[in-house]
């Protein structure tokens, strides 16, 4: 511990010291300056290898720059041509919204012509309805009376043919059935027949025939021969008109179909 004045050197008076005596000592002892330079060339780098590390780096931070201006100028040439290309495709999104907006005011105006044609539509579709109402109203009154008086002239006129052409009796037959067996209510059951010799053939002539009329028919023979005690050896139906079917389901019972009064064949009358 160094002292003065029989007192211990504080850190700043020792500092002193060697501010003042050390500048001396390395001047007049080679020792001492090899020790001092020995001990910072250990901490710090001499002056070339501190010149070749600067140059070393500014180098390296040179090269940095350089590559760092390339992929700056790469890149700005990629912004400018996506920047050209968005542009462009701004462009086509603009004549394409332009043509969308076109189309749709077209659109806008076919719309509203096409629902201006179907309200015509409509109403002409209503004008139809009601002349086809008035139309088969109509039609269907004179068919009512056509045929009326078609199925009384084709009779009168089968009962005068046969006749007067055959030795047989042409009769309509009229009975009431009361129990309703054959329209499932009380009524009265008509029929035309053809008898010869105790041998009957029943005939039904309209201006047309559906299934029902078969069955129907069918329904006022049984009830004939039930009533009557008679079978009936022919069963003819004549129309010029037999819906759908009809001609095959009365063909299936056994009646001869005709469309009209000459069809029939009366040769077994003879």
């Amino acid at each position: 511990m160094y002292k003065k004045n029989g007192k211990p050197l504080t850190k700043e008076e020792i500092k002193q010291i060697i501010i003042t005596e050390l500048p001396k000592l390395l001047k007049r002892d080679l020792q001492t300056r090899e020790f001092i330079a020995r001990l910072f060339q250990e901490k710090f780098a001499d002056k070339k290898k501190t010149e070749d590390r600067f140059e070393k780096l500014l180098r390296e931070i040179n090269q940095q720059r350089l590559e760092s201006e390339k992929k700056w100028e790469e890149n700005n040439k990629r912004w400018e041509e996506n920047n050209k290309r968005w542009e462009e495709n701004n462009k086509r999104w603009e004549e394409q919204n332009k043509r969308w907006e076109e189309n749709n005011k077209r659109w806008e105006e076919n719309n509203k012509r096409w629902e201006e044609n179907n309200k015509r539509i409509d109403a002409i579709l209503e004008e139809i309805k009601l002349l086809h109402r008035k139309h088969d109203t109509t039609i269907g009154a004179l068919g009512a009376r056509w045929g009326l008086r078609a199925e009384s002239s084709f009779r009168d006129a089968i009962k005068g043919i046969l006749e007067e052409s055959f030795p047989v009796k042409v009769q309509r037959y009229k009975a009431k059935d009361k129990e309703g067996i054959v329209f499932g209510k009380p009524d009265q059951v008509e029929l035309d027949l053809i008898v010869k010799n105790g041998e009957v053939i029943v005939g039904e002539i309209k201006s047309s025939i559906s299934k029902g009329d078969v069955a129907t028919f069918l329904r006022k023979i049984d009830f004939y021969e039930k009533r009557e005690n008679i079978s009936v050896k022919r069963k003819i139906m004549i129309s010029p008109m037999f819906d759908y079917g009809a001609r095959e389901f009365a063909l299936s019972f056994g009646i001869e179909v005709y469309g009209y009064p000459e069809e029939v064949d009366f040769k077994e009358l003879n």
